[in-house]
C-alpha cells in the first residue's frame, strides 16, 4: 500500500531540523510513557482494581467490574484519535503530541491518587470510570502523532524501520509497568500492596512525563506536514474528509490491528489475571513471566520492521496473521497445563508474535493515508481496531471461570470452546 502524498523529503541535518537520534527518541519515549501508563492501569485491573474500588461482594463480580473499566478506555481512544487527529492535522503534529501526553499523564496520576471505595463509597468507581475514559483520550492522540514524527521523517527506504521506533515503546512501557509491579510484590507484605503500593507506579508517571514533555518540547515541526502548511493542504473538518473519502483505509487499517491486539491482551491482562486465580500463581512469579516473555515481543517489532522495508508490507502482515492464527491451538494445551515451562512458551509465543505483527504498523498505517488527514486517519485505524482486538480479551477470564469452575480449583483448566 501506498500513500496518495509523499511521506518523505530529502533532509540534512542543520540545527533547525529534527536529527535522526531525536526523532527516534522523541517517537519511542512518548509512546513508552503513554503505553507505560496504561500498563499500569492493566495489572492494577487484574490484581487490585475490583476490591479496592468496587463495592464487597463477589469476587468474580469485582473482577468483572475492573475489566470493564479496563475497558472503557477502548471506547474512549477513536474519541481521542477524532480529537487530538483534528489538530494534528490542522495545527501539527509538535504541540498535539505533547497535548496527548500531558492528558494521559495527568489522568493516571490523579487514578494513583483517587481514594477507594471505603472511603468515598460509589464515587470511587465513577470517579476512576472518569479518569479511565481520559486516560484512553490521551492514548487515541498519542499513536498516531509518533509513527507520523517517525514516518514522515524517514529517508526512502527506511520507512518501516523508522516507524518501528514509537512500536517500540509498549514493549518497554509494558516491561517498566510489570518490572515496577514486581519489584514492589517483591518488597512489600500483600497487605501493604494492596493498601497503598499499588498506588506508586501511577505517581510515578509524573515524573516520566516530565521526561517525555523535555524531548517533544525541543521537536521541530515534521517537514511533509510543514510543507503541506505552505501549500495549503489543511483540510478544514479532517474527520469529516477521513470518513467520507478514505472510509476503506480506515476499515482495512482497522481490521489489520485487531490480530496484534488481541494477542498481547490475552497473553498479558487475561493470562495475569486467570495465572493468580486459577492457576494460583504468586504476582511476582507471573509478572517475572510476563517481564521476561516480554523481551520477545520487543525482538519480534524490528524484525519484522526490517522484513517490511526488504520484502514490502503484505507478505510479512500474512506471514504474522498465519502464525497467529495458528497460535490459538497452544493456548489450551500450554496455558491450560499449569506446567511453568508451558506457560512461559505460550507468553513468549504469544508476545512474539505480537511483536511481529505490531512492528509493521507504524509505517502501514501513515502510509494509506495522505497528509491532510493522515493524523486523524491513522489515529482512528489505530483505536477502532484496538476495540475489537483488545478490549474484549480480558473478559475471557470470566468465560473460564464461569464454565471451569471456581478459581483456585485445582482441576480447573480452560474449556476450549470458550
Amino acid at each position: 500500500m501506498t500513500s496518495n502524498a509523499p511521506l518523505t523529503l530529502n533532509q540534512t541535518s542543520s540545527p533547525g531540523e529534527n536529527s535522526t537520534a531525536r526523532i527516534a527518541l522523541a517517537s519511542f519515549i512518548g509512546t513508552a510513557i503513554e503505553y507505560y501508563d496504561f500498563y499500569v492501569f492493566a495489572t492494577a485491573a487484574a490484581l487490585v482494581i475490583g476490591p479496592t474500588f468496587f463495592p464487597k461482594g463477589s469476587e468474580t463480580v469485582q473482577m468483572l467490574s475492573a475489566f470493564l473499566t479496563f475497558g472503557i478506555a477502548f471506547l474512549a481512544r477513536p474519541i481521542g484519535s477524532a480529537l487530538f487527529g483534528h489538530f494534528g492535522d490542522r495545527v501539527g503534529r509538535k504541540s498535539t503530541l505533547v497535548a496527548s501526553l500531558l492528558v494521559m499523564g495527568v489522568s493516571t496520576v490523579l487514578i494513583g491518587l483517587l481514594p477507594g471505595y471505603t472511603s468515598i463509597g460509589m464515587a470511587a468507581p465513577v470517579l476512576l470510570c472518569v479518569l479511565r475514559f481520559f486516560q484512553g483520550i490521551g492514548l487515541g492522540g498519542e499513536w498516531g502523532g509518533a509513527a507520523l514524527l517517525a514516518t514522515e521523517n524517514a529517508p526512502p527506504g527506511k520507512r518501516a524501520w523508522f516507524g518501528m521506533f514509537p512500536q517500540l515503546g509498549p514493549s518497554v512501557g509494558f516491561l517498566v509497568a510489570n518490572g515496577l509491579f514486581f519489584g514492589l510484590a517483591m518488597a512489600l507484605s500483600d497487605e501493604q500492596f494492596k493498601s497503598w503500593g499499588w498506588r506508586i507506579p501511577f505517581l510515578v508517571s509524573a515524573l516520566l512525563v516530565v521526561v517525555g514533555l523535555y524531548v517533544r518540547l525541543k521537536l521541530t515541526e515534521t517537514p511533509v506536514f510543514a510543507k503541506a502548511m505552505n501549500e495549503a493542504q489543511c483540510v478544514k473538518v479532517p474527520l469529516f474528509e477521513t470518513f467520507t473519502h478514505y472510509w476503506r483505509p480506515v476499515l482495512l487499517g482497522s481490521l489489520s490491528m485487531v490480530v496484534c491486539y488481541a494477542l498481547f491482551y490475552i497473553s498479558t491482562v487475561f493470562s495475569l489475571s486467570y495465572g493468580t486465580s486459577a492457576m494460583s500463581y504468586s504476582r511476582q512469579e507471573f509478572l517475572g513471566l510476563l517481564c521476561f516473555a516480554v523481551l520477545f515481543m520487543a525482538l519480534g517489532t524490528p524484525l519484522s520492521a526490517w522484513a517490511c522495508d526488504r520484502f514490502g508490507r503484505k507478505p510479512v502482515l500474512l506471514l504474522g496473521t498465519l502464525l497467529a492464527a495458528l497460535s490459538g491451538f497452544t493456548m489450551a494445551p500450554l496455558l491450560g497445563s499449569h506446567s511453568i515451562g508451558a506457560v512461559t512458551l505460550f507468553l513468549v509465543i504469544e508476545l512474539f508474535l505480537m511483536g511481529f505483527t505490531f512492528g509493521p504498523m507504524g509505517a502501514l498505517l501513515p502510509e494509506i493515508f495522505p497528509t491532510r488527514v493522515r493524523y486523524t486517519g491513522a489515529s482512528i485505524a489505530y483505536n477502532l481496531g484496538g476495540i475489537v482486538g483488545a478490549s474484549v480479551a480480558p473478559m475471557r477470564h470470566s468465560c473460564w471461570s464461569l464454565t471451569a469452575g471456581s478459581p483456585g480449583s485445582a482441576a480447573m483448566s480452560p474449556p476450549r470452546h470458550c
